[in-house]
């Protein structure tokens, strides 16, 4: 799928269920719990997805590249250049690594909300506070954040309901900015190697110099 395309398939999302309650549709309270059931069931199905993704930042500025996640813990964004970027987590911790600069900087995954990504399973309730559900368009969002520390950020998961699948995230951190990703040629249930994720091991950061 060539650049265009990928930003074509974003853009068709319902941008209602992110930019706001006035525009968007809410679930009735006696509807949200079956929502989130669905959600938290199909969430909870994922053991490994591959996909490619079109990253949005709040300034207009965009990346695409190839993320897998492995549940429980591990996820990793590979971003095609020339962006030099590699996102990778794995052991409860989140590494970001400059390519071209050759510097990483890990901070841990629970200070991020898309850990809630991660976990061997998502709960809604507990210390996931549930903050709205939408829907509409045959999609529905659901807005998360974390009960005792609401300071740290937002997630809002948007899902296509029929056949339900993960299509879009959108992380607002502590400072309001917003991320937006969008996931296209979405697989599941394939085997990935652990090494993707292993950047604890010194020879990781080797074979990515060889790239």
């Amino acid at each position: 799928m060539d650049r265009r395309t990928l930003l074509a398939a974003t853009l068709a999302l319902p941008s209602s269920l992110l930019a706001g309650r006035a525009a968007a549709q809410l679930v009735p309270a006696n509807q949200a719990a079956a929502a989130l059931q669905r959600v938290e069931a199909y969430m909870n199905g994922i053991t490994t997805l591959r996909a490619r993704f079109l990253q949005i930042a709040q300034n207009g500025g965009s990346a695409e590249g190839t993320a897998f996640i492995a549940r429980p813990g591990r996820m990793r964004f590979d971003y095609d250049p020339p962006e030099p970027l590699l996102l990778v987590a794995s052991d409860g911790q989140f590494l970001h690594y400059d390519r071209e600069l050759k510097q990483p900087s890990i901070v841990p995954v629970s200070s991020t909300p898309l850990g809630f990504l991660l976990r061997p399973q998502m709960r809604f309730g507990g210390d996931i506070e549930v903050l709205g559900v939408e829907r509409g368009n045959g999609f529905v969002g659901v807005t998360l954040r974390r009960r005792d520390n609401p300071a740290e950020g937002r997630l809002t998961l948007v899902l296509a309901e029929d056949p339900m699948e993960l299509r879009q995230w959108v992380v607002v951190d502590g400072q309001g900015r917003q991320t937006r990703v969008t996931l296209t040629q979405i697989e599941t249930g394939m085997s990935l190697p652990r090494r993707l994720f292993t950047f604890n091991d010194p020879s990781f950061f080797e074979n990515e110099g060889r790239r």
